[in-house]
């Protein structure tokens, strides 16, 4: 099963997402002027079952689409990797070896794919090729498609919330500079930094979402202290890894959290804003996309439906 790889298929995405409390499932229409448009987001809450899935999949009418769906923050490692020094059409073959040293489980057990991290296009010396390499075991990969194909749902692709969320940044990148975002789900906190529609960084944050909501300041304060931290490092450490890029702002995903955007634009040196889809985003009349809490709900949703394919229209 490829992570995220390009088909040459033309109809629409449907993004069926696994949450602990349901299925958050969305698709989106891209125009070729104005906004993409979502055109569907609905939530089937209880367990993630086959029963649940084949229900969703015949009232979303599945067959319709391309169906993906997404891997949860346990269920793969994602790493930057020095690229062997080999032809393009053998780089996966030969990560294979590379892997061997860096899982944290046999590489015979793996499904992995590699992602390019383009290199400065202005470079006197050209420095070495890095990439990300995303793996999961086999037996991750195999349940999620049994129980898609148990439910009836033709799977096509399986995602990670990193691409997801790069989908979504490229929508909002200024021209040529560089756009970091911030998300936070039930596994935790996610950063990313994009240019040029390509990821150049990804970094967990182990601060989850019912965390950024809780109620007693002391602790929520406690989690903003720690947020701060993690983006000060790894934005003078992108800064000093990725000098072509100038990052323009970072952009948090909707929460609903209170605070956080005050919080950390009075301790970072980084514009901070606060995203709603409907700035990138034709919402239509889809309500289930007002308010930040609804948005959150299907923000990794839509950012899977985004995929852009070679040869799509």
């Amino acid at each position: 099963m490829r992570f995220f790889r390009k088909a040459q298929q033309t109809q629409a995405w449907l993004a069926m997402v696994l949450q602990r409390d349901g299925i958050a499932a969305a698709s989106v229409r891209r125009a070729p002027e104005g906004k993409p448009a979502v055109t569907l987001a609905s939530f089937f809450p209880g367990a993630a079952s086959v029963d649940a899935l084949e229900k969703a999949g015949k009232e979303l009418h599945s067959a319709n689409y391309r169906c993906t769906t997404v891997l949860g923050g346990g269920d793969y490692q994602f790493m930057t990797a020095e690229a062997p020094n080999v032809p393009r059409e053998e780089l996966k073959t030969a990560m294979r070896w590379r892997l061997k040293d860096i899982l944290d489980f046999p590489v015979d057990q793996a499904t992995y794919d590699v992602l390019d991290i383009p290199l400065d296009p202005n470079a006197a010396v050209r420095p070495q090729q890095s990439v990300f390499a995303v793996a999961a075991r086999n037996s991750v990969i195999q349940a999620r498609q049994k129980l898609f194909m148990q439910s009836k749902i033709r799977l096509r692709t399986i995602d990670i919330p990193e691409m997801a969320q790069r989908n979504l940044s490229a929508l909002l990148e200024p021209e040529g500079r560089g756009l970091a975002m911030l998300s936070f789900s039930e596994d935790g906190g996610l950063l990313t930094v994009s240019w040029r529609g390509e990821l150049y960084l990804s970094r967990r944050i182990d601060v989850t979402l019912a965390q950024l909501l809780d109620a007693e300041p002391e602790r929520r304060n406690q989690s903003f202290d720690k947020i701060t931290l993690e983006l000060q490092r790894s934005l003078d450490n992108f800064e000093r890894q990725f000098s072509f890029i100038s990052v323009a702002k970072l952009v948090l995903a909707p929460s609903g959290a209170a605070g956080l955007q005050e919080y950390l634009s009075s301790n970072l040196y980084t514009r901070v804003e606060t995203l709603d889809l409907g700035q990138l985003l034709d919402l239509g009349g889809i309500p289930e996309l007002e308010g930040a809490a609804r948005q959150q709900r299907f923000f990794v949703a839509i950012g899977a439906a985004l995929r852009v394919e070679e040869g799509a229209a």
